[in-house]
């Protein structure tokens, strides 16, 4: 794990308004990661206000454990992947966090997951596997009983579907 403490002024010098998605090929709340330098990017968040942070997490329960103790200013969008149904107890930990705008990340759908329960959660991508190793007939996974052609319709105005593989 690589931290980057000098790039947490860059978002200051955009003066465009950005939608940026933090630490796209890690995890702001990997273990390794100092619960101060959190505090860092949190408060270097907070001072980019016309910017759109977007946050996305496996480890949900010190995402739940932090939060009580983050700034939590409305240009801070928070996630939690959810891959399948043993993933579902991440949404509770999700539900603690007092983000402006909270989302799920169904991508890659690995698994059937029914009862999807979307109280306090404002929006939801969801995708298939993609690349050569992919399972066969992820494109058919069923979500709440329907494939995945079929979810737009039943979630309304929620939702994102990424490549279904």
């Amino acid at each position: 794990m690589t931290l980057q403490p000098g790039q947490l002024s860059l978002p200051l010098r955009w003066r465009q308004p950005r939608r940026i998605f933090v630490n796209s090929m890690s995890d702001l709340f990997h273990e390794a990661v100092p619960d101060e330098y959190i505090h860092q990017v949190f408060d270097a968040m907070a001072q980019a206000s016309w910017h759109v942070f977007q946050i996305l997490t496996k480890r949900s329960e010190r995402l739940a454990d932090l939060a009580p103790s983050l700034p939590w200013p409305p240009n801070v969008w928070q996630g939690v992947s959810v891959e399948n149904a043993r993933y579902l107890r991440r949404i509770d930990d999700l539900r603690r966090v007092p983000a402006a705008l909270r989302f799920l990340s169904i991508e890659p759908l690995l698994g059937p997951i029914s009862n999807l329960p979307l109280e306090e959660i404002q929006w939801v991508i969801v995708g298939g596997e993609s690349g050569g190793g992919r399972t066969p007939k992820a494109r058919g996974r069923l979500l709440d009983g329907q494939t995945s052609d079929e979810l737009p319709e039943s979630w309304g105005s929620r939702h994102t579907v990424a490549s279904m593989g």
